[in-house]
């Protein structure tokens, strides 16, 4: 599977911005999905993770309530909406499986969000 992650960039805090996590090569359908993200100088932390039908999701407390994590199994792709962006949002996102991190990492999408 190669993931392909695109819709980062560059918003004011409070902004909003919506990641999409692109599959190819097999389907994405038969695993939980996550979204992680790394700032500089720290360690690649997961964010959101979604199950295999997008009925259950679980977030990370510093993104709780303000990201939601879905998905299109159809289209073979998962999302991301950000809303009530804060400057410590600011990182490079991917997308993987939740556990074990399954697949290649793709190159990830910059989030930057200027105070």
């Amino acid at each position: 599977v190669q993931l392909v992650e695109s819709g980062g960039g560059l918003v004011q805090a409070g902004g909003s911005l919506r990641l999409s996590c692109a599959a190819s090569g097999s389907t994405i359908s038969i695993n939980a999905m996550g979204w992680y993200r790394q700032a500089p100088g720290k360690q690649r932390e997961l964010v959101a993770r979604i199950s295999r039908t997008g009925g259950i999701t679980n977030y990370a407390d510093s993104v709780k309530g303000r990201f939601t994590i879905s998905r299109d199994n159809a289209k073979n792709t998962m999302y991301l909406q950000m809303n009530s962006l804060k400057p410590e949002d600011t990182a490079v996102y991917y997308c993987n499986t939740p556990v074990g991190a399954l697949y290649n990492w793709g190159q990830g999408t910059q989030v930057t969000v200027s105070s």
